[in-house]
């Protein structure tokens, strides 16, 4: 049996072309994907599905052989070409049938991946048929398949998507802001102009200002990934230079979204979350929000002075959206900078996030800055994600556990280990993508912190 551990994970399959996997690869994840979920109208499924890709080079190929894959099963494939992550999830909910999204996020561009969904934007995680597909795999015994083939059509979805995005948060209304977008040569550069510029729909009262639109999957300027400071610097800059209200950030397949204030500071995404809450808890009083364990501590305290109820949840975009399901949440948000809608099927946009944001800053006078709009947001000071390559990460989680155990904290598993004390608590847990370990510490000074977060990275790296 061969193994496929580094490549299929608990939420996606991700990993490097050609060396980790390639269209032979994606031939038979189609195959699978049609068996595991039961797509088959025969077999009581929705009979088809449909695929998007972002823009790494690598993708036209991988999705030709996927669908190769599934109309070989007998499924019918509709290709929606060219798409952010939102915008097939967006597809999958409005067509009601299962999707596959060929994308790596945010990771070096000889990385590609793919995100797979049931009917309505659903997740396919590792316990909802993702593990299922990974054993049916390693085994190389795919069933056989004798009946009709399926067919293959193409749709265009970007102008419904951008029509329904505004639906949800209208902008139409908001006064004049200036905003400094920068999409990282990634999907953004393809949905920021449908939703919010002039291109298929009226205009709205936003000034523009763009940052690397160009769609190149060789990210030339820098990382599509704005949970690293270093990649916000050119928004940063940006943002000063041309007197900005608001600066946003899109990770590659732009289903994250960063936000720069009109002083260059980042806003972290618990803040926006604890933002997007209230609106969401203003238009559904009572209503059930979800964080993960790693969003600061104040967004369940907001969560509940706003008279709603907070649920806190393990990282990852599947769990985010069980949770959701099971609880009927209205709204979620993690501290990586995903936020997921009751009403866009329980899945994530950055793009509806983004779109708050403006909103909420432009439904403020004109002197109502974003750095003011948000200070009663900002309870606690946070360390930001730390990343750290460690050759065991399984014995360095013990040990520091250990120790924590030996000092009387309290200790949380339910995602990695999370030690708590007082005026201060922390996380780290294993990377689902990369060999990482990844560190959260949160305090209510930054003296605190910084105790916190040099104290443990020194028993990782010990």
């Amino acid at each position: 049996m061969r193994d496929l551990s580094a490549l299929i994970k608990a939420y996606d399959i991700r990993g490097v072309v050609p060396d980790q996997w390639g269209p032979e690869l994606a031939r038979e994840v189609g195959t699978a994907f049609v068996e595991v979920l039961g797509i088959r109208a025969s077999d009581g499924g929705a009979g088809r599905l449909v695929v998007g890709h972002d823009m790494r080079p690598t993708g036209p190929d991988l999705v030709a052989a996927f669908i190769d894959g599934v109309t070989a099963a007998g499924v019918d494939v509709v290709n929606i070409g060219l798409c952010s992550t939102d915008g097939l999830y967006f597809a999958s909910g409005r067509l009601d049938i299962p999707g596959a999204m060929f994308t790596a996020s945010h990771n070096p561009a000889e990385y590609n991946g793919i995100k797979l969904c049931r009917a309505g934007a659903a997740p396919v995680g590792q316990d909802s048929g993702l593990s299922k597909i990974r054993e049916m795999l390693e085994s190389e015994n795919l069933p056989s398949y004798d009946g009709p083939y399926g067919s293959a059509s193409s749709q265009d979805m970007l102008a419904a998507y951008a029509q329904y995005l505004r639906e949800l948060v209208p902008l139409d209304k908001s006064r004049e802001l200036k905003v400094v977008i920068d999409t990282g040569n990634g999907m953004g550069g393809f949905t920021v102009p449908a939703v919010l510029g002039d291109e298929i729909l009226p205009a709205l009262p936003l000034e523009i200002d763009a940052m690397y639109f160009e769609l190149d999957g060789t990210f030339p300027n820098h990382e599509a990934n704005p949970i690293d400071p270093e990649n916000l610097r050119d928004l940063q800059k940006r943002v000063l230079e041309v007197g900005a209200d608001i600066g946003l950030a899109f990770d590659g397949d732009a289903d994250r979204c960063f936000v720069v204030d009109e002083k260059g500071g980042i806003v972290d995404p618990s803040t926006l979350t604890a933002l997007i809450a209230t609106r969401e808890l203003a238009k559904v009083p009572g209503a059930t929000i979800i964080h993960n364990l790693i969003t600061s501590r104040a967004v369940p305290e907001i969560v509940i002075e706003n008279g709603g109820t907070a649920v806190r949840t393990r990282v990852g975009h599947s769990f985010i959206k069980a949770t959701m399901a099971e609880t009927g949440a209205i709204f979620g948000g993690e501290h990586s900078g995903h936020f997921y809608f009751r009403d866009f099927w329980k899945a994530d946009s950055g793009m509806l996030a983004a779109m708050h944001a403006l909103a909420a800053l432009g439904e403020t006078s004109e002197s109502t800055t974003l750095s003011e709009l948000l200070k009663p947001y900002l309870r606690y000071v946070m360390s930001g994600e730390i990343n750290t390559k460690v050759s065991d990460a399984k014995s360095v989680i013990a040990r520091i556990k250990e120790t924590a155990i030996k000092q009387g904290s309290e200790i949380d598993e339910l995602d990695g280990l999370t030690v708590s004390g007082d005026g201060w608590w922390f996380n780290v847990r294993s990377s689902n993508t990369e060999p990482l370990l990844r560190l959260n510490v949160e305090a209510k000074d930054f003296q605190n912190m910084e105790m916190v977060r040099d104290s443990v990275l020194a028993m990782m790296v010990g």
